[in-house]
C-alpha cells in the first residue's frame, strides 16, 4: 500500500509527464481492445444458447451459402455440407449418437410481412426444424418456440420472432403473440418470441426476424418449393451429440450412411455421376460458434489488425520506456541518495515497477473509452447497411479481462528496464551533485528504443502502403460495368403473390412503367445483378461435343435478364447481338455469353451460332449464341471473370422431365433486382421506385434500394477498413515513436 502511494506521490509532481505516458498508453492499449472486442465478438464467440460444447456441424466450414441441385461440392473433393429434407431426415434417423439434429436454411431470404391493415414490410426470414430451439437449449422470451409438432405437414402454419425484431418493428407489443401475419401473401401465426440476446444460428449482418418451420416451405413458395426434391441441397446440419460421443466414429458412420442413400437417388447417379458417390464424405465440427461463414470471411483480416495492433502497442511501450529513462535520468541524484542511505535496490525496482503498474492500468481505463468508440467506428465502416448486425461493441467480461492482463503485462514491458537501469545509480553521484550538471546526451538504451520504434513505424507504414497499393487496384481495376448514374432495386415477385406462369406479366409492366418515367435511359431486369452477392451456376453441354467427365469442375455462372440489361449495367457488346423482342417463348432458345465462355469452351472459334445446353447431354442444342458481351465481374471482383452466359426471361426450357429440373428452371425466371439508368444524376429515386412499383401492384415491397456504385463499393468494404486502420495505426506508431 505504501508502494502505492508513493507512485501516486510521484506521479502527482510530474503531471506533463503522466498525461503524456497515459495517453500513450490509452492509445496503444486502446487500439488492442477495439479488435480483441471484434475478434472475441466474432471469432471467439460461442452461441448464446445451452451448454453449446455439445453442439457438432454436420459438415466442415469450407462452404458458401446457397442451394445446390447435385452434388453440393463444386469442386468435386467429396466434402458434403448442404443437404436435402430428405437427407437431413435420413441422417436424423440413422443417427442415434445425437440427442437432436436440427437443420436449418443455409441462406436466409427476404419475405414481405404485414401485420393486420399494416403497411407490407421486407423482413429477413429462416425456414428451420421444428426441433431448432430444442436442439439448441432455448425457451421463450413469451409464447412458445416451435417444436418437432410443427413439422407434421397437417401442422398449422407458425413462426418466432427474434427478440431483437419484436423490440425495433413493433415497440414490444405482447400483443404479436398468437396474432396472424402475413407472410408471402399466406396468413402465419406468430406463436412466440425468441430470448433476449439470441441471433440465430450464425452471425449475420442482417439476421433472421423470423424463424419458420420447413414445414411451411410449400406453402410459402407454392410452385417453387424444394422441401421435398430429393437432390436439392440447401439445408445445414447442427446436431448436440449425447455425452460420451466420439465425433470420428459417428462423422464415419454418416458417411457411409450418406453414400448408401445417394445410391438410392436418380439425380445423383445419372449422367455418369455415380463415380463420385464413393467419395463424398461428412465431418464433424464443432458447432458451439454456429455456422461460422462470417468467421471464415473475415477472420484473415481481423488477425492482421490484431498483429498490427500488436506492433502498435510495443511501439507505445518503447516510447513510454524512453520516457521514463528520461525521467530516471532527473532523479538519478535522488536514487543515489537513497542507494547511499542503504535502500534495497529490490525496493527501488518494486517502487518504479509500481508507478509503470499504475501508469499502465490508468492508461487501460483510458483506453476501454477509446475501444468503445472505435468498435463502434470499425462496425460502421465494416458494415454500413447492418442495423440489426448481432455483436455488441461494448467491453465483454473476457474483453476487460483481456484489458486488464494486457496493461499489467505493459507495465512490466516498459518498466521492467528503466527501473534496473536507474537501480544502480552509483551512490558517489550523489556527492558529486550530477543534478547541477547538464547532460545534453541521451543514454544507449534511449537510442535502441528510438530506433527499434522508428523500424517498427516504417513496416506499420509500409504495410499500411501495400494495403493501399493494393486496394487502389482492385478499386480502380475494369469490372466490365459502369455505375454512373444508375440505381439497382431488389424486388421478390413471389412475395406479391406472382408465379413462374405470371411473372412475364409484371415483367412487362415494369420495364414500360419505368421506361416511360422522365429522365430514364435504359430499365434492366435480372435474376441478379452484378457484385450483389448472388451468383447462380449451372453444368452446360456444347452439342457436337461428349458429355464432360463427372469429376471435372463445369459450373460456369448464368442470369436471366432482359434486353436492356447490358445497356442498364454498361456491359459492352463485342460480337453478335443482345435480346430482343423478337425473342419470344416460342422462338428458338438463345444465350449469350461472355468473353471468358468463349475462351474456354470455344477457344480459337467463333462462337456464334453454337449450341448448348444445361441439366444433361440430351439438351446440347437448347441454346443459340447470338451474342458475346465483354467480360463482367458478378462474383468475386478480385478474382478473374469467371465464364458466364445470359439467357432471355422470356424463354423457359422445354423437355425437362424431372421435379428438380422444372422448379431450377421456374425460380430463374423470377425477377430479383431492376436496374435503373438515368441520363443525367436524379433526385428523390426512393420516392419514385415506391410509387411507381404501387401503382403496378400495392403488394409488391422494396427489399434494398441502392446505388449502382453503393453496391459495387460494398464488395471492397474489408479491404477499404484494413488499408485505412493499418495507415492510422503507421501514422500513430510514427507519431509516438517522434514523441
Amino acid at each position: 500500500m505504501f508502494d502505492i502511494f508513493t507512485a501516486f506521490r510521484q506521479l502527482y509532481k510530474s503531471p506533463s509527464f503522466f498525461i503524456t505516458v497515459v495517453l500513450t498508453m490509452a492509445l496503444g492499449i486502446g487500439a488492442n481492445t477495439a479488435i480483441f472486442t471484434l475478434v472475441h465478438a466474432i471469432l471467439l464467440r460461442s452461441l448464446p444458447v445451452s451448454d453449446p460444447s455439445m453442439l457438432y456441424r454436420v459438415g466442415s466450414s469450407n462452404d458458401e451459402e446457397g442451394q445446390s441441385d447435385g452434388f453440393p461440392d463444386h469442386d468435386n473433393n467429396g466434402d458434403f455440407s448442404l443437404f436435402s429434407y430428405d437427407l437431413y431426415k435420413h441422417i436424423r434417423d440413422t443417427t442415434p449418437e445425437f440427442a437432436q439434429l436440427a437443420a436449418m436454411q443455409s441462406s436466409s431470404e427476404t419475405m414481405s410481412v404485414r401485420r393486420g391493415n399494416q403497411p407490407a414490410k421486407a423482413a429477413r426470414t429462416e425456414f428451420v426444424s421444428g426441433n431448432y430451439f430444442e436442439t439448441l437449449g432455448l425457451g421463450p422470451f413469451a409464447g412458445r418456440m416451435l417444436s418437432s409438432m410443427d413439422d407434421r405437414p397437417e401442422a398449422a402454419s407458425a413462426a418466432v420472432i427474434s427478440y431483437a425484431a419484436w423490440q425495433s418493428d413493433f415497440g414490444g407489443d405482447p400483443g404479436v403473440v398468437g396474432q396472424a401475419f402475413t407472410f408471402q401473401s399466406h396468413p402465419v401465426t406468430v406463436v412466440g418470441i425468441a430470448p433476449a440476446g439470441f441471433f440465430g444460428d450464425r452471425i449475420d449482418p442482417n439476421p433472421p426476424a423470423f424463424w419458420i418451420p420447413l414445414s411451411n416451405e410449400p406453402l410459402l413458395h407454392g410452385d417453387l418449393s424444394v422441401l421435398h426434391v430429393p437432390n436439392d441441397s440447401w439445408l445445414y446440419l447442427l446436431g448436440r451429440a449425447k455425452p460420451g460421443v466420439n465425433p470420428k466414429p459417428v462423422a464415419a458412420k454418416i458417411s457411409s450412411n450418406l453414400r448408401q442413400w445417394l445410391a438410392t437417388v436418380p439425380a445423383y447417379t445419372q449422367n455418369g455421376n455415380a463415380v463420385l458417390i464413393p467419395r463424398q464424405h461428412v465431418e464433424l465440427t464443432p458447432g458451439g460458434g454456429g455456422i461460422q461463414n462470417l468467421q471464415k470471411q473475415e477472420s484473415k483480416g481481423l488477425y492482421l489488425l490484431m498483429s498490427i495492433c500488436v506492433l502498435v502497442l510495443l511501439v507505445a511501450c518503447a516510447n513510454v520506456a524512453n520516457l521514463l529513462l528520461a525521467r530516471s535520468s532527473t532523479r538519478r541524484a535522488d536514487i543515489a541518495l537513497r542507494v547511499a542511505l542503504g535502500a534495497a535496490r529490490s525496493r527501488l525496482i518494486r517502487g518504479m515497477l509500481m508507478e509503470s503498474l499504475l501508469l499502465a492500468c490508468i492508461g487501460g481505463l483510458a483506453g476501454l473509452a477509446l475501444a468503445s468508440v472505435g468498435t463502434r467506428l470499425i462496425l460502421t465502416l465494416a458494415f454500413p447497411d447492418a442495423p440489426q448486425l448481432p455483436i455488441n461493441p461494448s467491453p465483454s467480461l473476457p474483453v476487460l479481462g483481456f484489458t486488464f492482463l494486457l496493461s499489467l503485462l505493459t507495465g512490466v514491458i516498459f518498466g521492467i528496464v528503466p527501473a534496473w537501469i536507474a537501480s544502480h545509480a552509483d551512490p558517489a553521484e550523489a556527492l558529486r551533485g550530477v543534478n547541477r550538471s547538464t547532460r545534453d546526451r541521451i543514454s544507449l538504451p534511449q537510442r535502441w528504443l528510438i530506433v527499434f520504434q522508428t523500424a517498427l513505424s516504417l513496416v506499420l507504414l509500409l504495410g499500411a502502403g501495400l494495403l493501399t497499393r493494393s486496394l487502389a487496384n482492385l478499386q480502380n481495376q475494369n469490372l466490365g460495368i459502369k455505375t454512373a448514374n444508375r440505381y439497382v432495386v431488389h424486388i421478390d415477385p413471389l412475395s406479391a403473390g406472382y408465379t413462374a406462369a405470371t411473372v412475364q406479366s409484371l415483367n412487362q409492366a415494369l420495364e414500360q412503367r419505368f421506361g416511360s418515367l422522365p429522365g430514364i435511359a435504359h430499365v434492366g431486369l435480372a435474376l441478379y445483378s452484378p457484385l450483389e452477392h448472388n451468383e447462380w451456376a449451372e453444368g452446360v453441354y456444347i452439342a457436337g461435343r461428349p458429355a464432360p467427365r463427372a469429376d471435372t469442375v463445369n459450373l460456369p455462372l448464368y442470369d436471366r435478364v432482359s434486353p436492356q440489361f447490358f445497356a442498364a449495367v454498361g456491359q459492352q457488346l463485342i460480337q453478335g447481338r443482345v435480346f430482343s423482342d423478337d425473342d419470344t417463348a416460342t422462338s428458338q432458345g438463345v444465350a449469350v455469353i461472355n468473353q471468358a465462355f468463349a475462351n474456354h469452351y470455344f477457344p480459337g472459334e467463333n462462337p456464334i451460332g453454337r449450341h448448348f445446353g444445361t441439366e444433361d447431354q440430351r439438351f446440347a442444342n437448347a441454346f443459340e449464341i447470338v451474342g458475346v458481351v465483354a467480360d463482367a465481374k458478378y462474383g468475386n471482383p478480385a478474382g478473374p471473370a469467371q465464364p458466364m452466359f445470359f439467357r432471355p426471361l422470356t424463354q423457359q426450357m422445354s423437355g425437362l422431365t424431372t421435379q428438380s429440373q422444372k422448379k431450377n428452371d421456374d425460380m430463374s425466371s423470377i425477377i430479383g433486382a431492376i436496374v435503373l439508368e438515368f441520363k443525367t444524376p436524379h433526385q428523390n429515386v426512393d420516392a419514385l421506385v415506391q410509387r411507381t412499383l404501387t401503382d403496378i401492384n400495392p403488394n409488391l415491397t422494396v427489399n434494398r434500394l441502392q446505388t449502382f456504385e453503393f453496391q459495387v463499393a460494398g464488395n471492397f468494404n474489408e479491404d477499404r477498413l484494413l488499408s485505412r486502420l493499418a495507415m492510422l495505426f503507421g501514422i500513430l506508431a510514427l507519431l509516438l515513436a517522434a514523441v
